[in-house]
């Protein structure tokens, strides 16, 4: 398994776990970038599941590991770019492994070139009946081959259903590192989160956050609330607190949920939380939280300091796999029945992804290139001249990435003195 990120290393995890039904051996690989996991990223989100080996590689140092050991099964849990890098690295290969992919979440954006770059891959997971039927559309749409899209669920659905305790009034705010993006709706959620605090002073309102100052998760977080919570012109009530932590211990004690259109949301639908997706800043693709239109889960801070909880829609939750009779495991069977499938034949047929650089001259070789997996002309670079051109790469992203997450938060920091 290899992942770019924190919410992606949960996702292809969780996926592993459920894909092998004995014991196997399961090696991790990060793919270095700026969303690289730190340790305590992984421990958090970790999933229950402890690879045999943990390595950062590149993308052409990931193909390079995969020709030189035998694997049946990788699970790509990347951004689409990084996808369709690596099924055109590895169908340069001689043996190949069975090739999985998908997405960790609600698919709101970029969904044509998203699935257009997951294409080539044996098995293109779907979270819903709605995806399933969107991804096959978009397929057949280009003249596609849709037949690696397989409906299941997101795999971090579960947990105890909710069940109110005594004593217990629990609001937990899911935030997200980029929605919003600007500094002035950050500043206008965090302001009605307190007051909506000061508003319940019996109630525990808890910001749940997704990384610390310095850490990035999927998405870079420019404006972290942590700072933005300094700012504030009044100390927030004793009620108000930030945490951390993993998603599904919180919602295990958590009464309300809300958020602007984080996945948590479907956490917390699948346990039968209450849960509203906010509309304050208008109901928008670029938030995302269009997705839950016909959920009966849009609604209001001024609506929630009233004391009004929605209920969601059966049907809606239905459609996107949220709170189904069907246990995950089951519903995941489809996937382990195409993989044995695939394992057992004499040989795998060749990957051919949708792009290539007859269909996408102009775009493909830039992606491959992103990824250090374009293939160099003859005698262009060779022994000594590739292993130092290599080197080089490695510590120009290195400073990059040190800089990313360590050096321009501090001059931000500094900024703002």
């Amino acid at each position: 398994m290899i992942a770019d990120s924190d919410t992606r290393w949960k996702w292809g995890a969780l996926t592993a776990r459920r894909l092998s039904e004995r014991d196997v051996d399961l090696s991790g690989f990060l793919l270095r970038g700026r969303a690289t996991p730190t340790p305590r990223q992984l421990a958090e989100v970790g999933a229950g599941v402890d690879p045999d080996d943990l390595r950062e590689v590149t993308g052409a140092e990931f193909v390079r590991a995969l020709q030189q050991d035998t694997y049946d099964v990788v699970i790509l849990a990347l951004v689409g770019g990084a996808v369709q890098a690596v099924l055109h690295g590895l169908a340069a290969l001689d043996r190949r492994p069975v090739v999985v992919t998908g997405y960790v979440g609600v698919v709101y954006e970029k969904l044509a070139d998203g699935l257009l770059l997951r294409h080539g891959a044996d098995v293109v997971l779907a979270n819903s009946r709605h995806d399933a039927e969107r991804f096959r559309s978009v397929y057949a749409g280009v003249g596609a081959d849709a037949s690696a899209v397989i409906e299941t669920a997101l795999p971090f659905l579960g947990g105890a259903p909710y069940a109110p305790a005594d004593g217990r009034d629990t609001l937990v705010f899911a935030a997200q590192p980029s929605v919003p993006e600007s500094r002035e709706d950050r500043g206008y959620l965090l302001r009605r989160l307190v007051e909506h605090a000061r508003l319940h002073p019996r109630r525990e309102v808890l910001l749940k956050l997704r990384s610390r100052p310095g850490e990035h998760t999927t998405h870079i977080e420019e404006l972290p609330y942590q700072k933005l919570a300094e700012k504030l012109a009044a100390e927030p009530p004793p009620n108000f607190r930030l945490v951390y932590g993993h998603m599904g211990e919180l919602l295990d004690r958590t009464d309300l949920l809300v958020t602007v259109s984080s996945t948590a949301a479907l956490e917390s639908l699948h346990r039968r939380i209450p849960t509203v997706v906010l509309t304050d800043l208008g109901v928008r693709e670029a938030l995302g939280n269009h997705h839950f239109i016909g959920s009966g889960c849009l609604a209001s801070w001024d609506r929630l300091d009233a004391g009004e909880r929605p209920d969601a829609d059966p049907v809606w939750l239905a459609g996107q796999g949220v709170a189904a009779d069907v246990p995950y495991d089951t519903a995941f069977h489809a996937v382990r029945e195409r993989v044995a499938d695939l394992l057992a034949r004499p040989a795998l047929p060749p990957i051919a992804p949708y792009y290539t650089a007859a269909t996408a001259p102009g775009y493909l070789p830039g992606i491959l290139a992103r990824y250090r997996l374009d293939t160099a002309p003859a005698g262009e670079v060779a022994g000594v001249r590739r292993v130092v051109r290599d080197a080089l790469r490695d510590v120009a992203r290195g400073a990059y990435r040190h800089g990313v997450q360590r050096v321009a938060p501090v001059i931000r920091r500094m900024g703002e003195l």
